[in-house]
Parts: C-alpha cells; structure tokens; sequence
C-alpha cells in the first residue's frame, strides 16, 4: 500500500505539478520526489512540458525587459537629439563646430551606433578633428581613443609616435595597430592612417543630429545675415 504523502505527491504530479510545487505543499524534500518519480516515464513527461513552459516564460520575460529596455534607450536618444538641436543654435556660427562637422560629413563614419569615427591620412585634418572633439565637444582626453593603420613594412611604435604627436594625444590613447596590405607596393603612406574615434552611442546620435541639421542651415540665406560683418 501506497504512503498517505507519496500518493499525494503522486496525484500533484500527475496533475502536472512541478518538484518546487510539491514541495511548497507537502514538504517532501526534492531528493525524495525525485527518487520516487525521476525515473518514471509518464512523470519525466511531465517534466519535459514544464520546462518548455518555463522556456516560453523565460522568453517572454526576455523579450519584455528588450521592449522597457528599448523604450528607456528611445527616451535617452531623444534626450541626446534635443540636446544636440539646442547646442547647434548656440554652436552654429562657430567655425570650429562647422569645421569638424563638414569633416565628419566628409569623412567620418555614418554607419555603425556604438561609435563616432574619422579615418584620415592628414595629420593636420586629424589635429583638427581632435580639438573639435575636445574644445567644442567637451569629449575628456581620455575617452578620444585612436589607431593607426600601417602596412607590414612599417614600425608599429614609429607610426602610433607620428599620428601621436600629429594628433595631440597621448600614446596610451592608441590601441594596437592595424596591419593591412596595400594595393600599391611603393605608393604607399609613410605612416599608413589614423582613426580617431569616440565610444558612445549617445555621442554618435548628437553628431548625427547635429549633421542632420547643418547643410540647410548653411544654404539658407538667414544663416548669412546674421553673421557679424
């Protein structure tokens, strides 16, 4: 004859209660449950039912802190795109502003979020796209990072020394250099490339704003007679 407890477990388990459930009710330990119905057929059934429901919750959970998450990062975003429109009407007659703008509008890479980036060869266009970033920006030193793109031939120290000094930020600023072959073997740069580039999503949706916002800005006729003569 079935124990009073163990035929009530087994009627809970039955009826498609989970080890916890169980547990919760009759205060049967887990190790016990499990020696009495862990190697039954019709209850490791029931176990494979749980646990795809408890994967469907859990998914649904996922996806429900993805939704929160997406509407706390879309309020954020705005923020950085209101931010950034009120700071161009105070920026726009700057011609440091405008003049790292049209660089980046030239040069700078559109694309990727997480990231606002400048390749050059110019040591004097990223000099100047450096202080943009610091003067007018108000980006710290220490989040302006910067690589430099070399050919095999060339001395990884020498080169990250050079787009250092050009640039005006530290050589701990560089991460390590990025070896590429170049499609010419002698018309090649002395020193290969800089990248100069700045980590943050909310960085890169200002910059896109404000870019956004300048070629009408500098074709309307407005723009122009306001400008202190």
């Amino acid at each position: 004859m079935m124990r009073a407890d163990k035929e009530a477990a087994n009627k809970m388990r039955r009826d498609g209660k989970s080890y916890t459930e169980i547990l919760a009710a009759l205060k049967i330990p887990k190790a016990t449950l499990s020696n009495w119905f862990g190697h039954v057929n019709w209850s490791r059934d029931i176990r494979k039912k749980l646990t795809a429901a408890a994967g469907i919750v859990s998914t649904e959970r996922i996806r429900e802190l993805d939704r929160v998450r997406g509407k706390h990062l879309e309020r954020v975003y705005g923020e950085a795109r209101g931010e950034a429109r009120k700071e161009f009407e105070g920026l726009k007659y700057n011609p440091l502003f405008i003049a790292g703008l049209m660089l980046y509008w030239g040069e700078g890479d559109k694309v990727t979020k997480q990231s606002t980036r400048l390749i050059n060869a110019d040591p004097e266009m990223i000099r100047l796209f450096v202080l943009f970033l610091r003067e007018v920006c108000r980006i710290p030193k220490e989040k302006i990072r910067a690589q430099a793109i070399i050919y095999p031939d060339l001395d990884p120290d020498g080169c990250i020394a050079h787009w250092s000094r050009a640039a005006g930020i530290p050589r701990n600023s560089f991460t390590k250099c990025s070896v590429i072959i170049g499609r010419h073997k002698t018309k090649r740069l002395s020193h290969g490339t800089c990248t100069i580039y700045v980590s943050s999503t909310y960085f890169k949706v200002k910059m896109l704003e404000w870019l956004s916002r300048l070629p009408k800005e500098l074709m309307s006729t407005g723009y122009y007679a306001n400008i202190a003569t």
